[in-house]
């Protein structure tokens, strides 16, 4: 496949692990480094993404991810191009009390 013809992908790993025990905390912990050093960012807490040339690759980083579930939770992977992650939008809502008193701290310091 020439460079150009490339197809970009990004696959996004989306998962609700239990954290209410030790041992869970641990799996949670050891389930995000694994896809930190697989070469996914965190976009959210539990939401990872990372991009792929092709299908192959992706295929490839899915099996990864399948390797290494936690035991409990749930784990799910979506695949989008990379004009359909372009057009993801970015809302914030307002700031919540502790945020704009922390604001107001550092100003007076």
């Amino acid at each position: 496949m020439k460079a150009e013809e490339a197809r970009f992908l990004w696959l996004m790993i989306f998962f609700d692990l239990p954290v209410r025990t030790k041992s869970q905390r641990r799996q949670a912990t050891r389930f995000r480094n694994f896809l930190r050093d697989d070469g996914f960012i965190m976009l959210q807490y539990s939401v990872y993404v990372r991009v792929g040339r092709g299908q192959d690759s992706l295929d490839k980083h899915v099996r990864r991810v399948r390797s290494v579930l936690p035991r409990e939770g749930s784990v799910r992977a979506l695949q989008v191009t990379d004009k359909q992650y372009g057009r993801m939008e970015i809302m914030l809502g307002l700031a919540k009390k502790a945020e704009q008193a922390g604001a107001k701290q550092m100003i007076l310091l």
